[in-house]
């Protein structure tokens, strides 16, 4: 693991000290994932079941059944 040194403004600390403790985490971890959510941003799993389950959306006739199959994958029934 590499050690980043920085240095904030006492504001930010005081920011980033009062999240950590918030959510009771230690500031170093607070702002890995600061840093991850910053560069990785928006990323789609392309394992997550609602883009395998929707290859095939026709149904038997041709009727686009996107819909009903993403409200399936939702809310399943009871």
């Amino acid at each position: 693991m590499t050690v980043v040194k920085t240095r904030l403004p006492e504001l930010e600390y005081e920011l980033l000290r009062k999240r950590a403790r918030s959510e009771h985490r230690p500031i170093q971890d607070v702002v890995r994932a600061a840093i991850r959510a910053h560069v990785l941003g928006d990323c789609v799993n392309p394992s997550d079941p609602i883009f395998r389950e929707l290859a095939h959306p026709k149904g038997p006739r041709g009727k686009d059944r996107t819909v009903e199959r993403v409200d399936n994958l939702l809310y399943p029934d009871p």
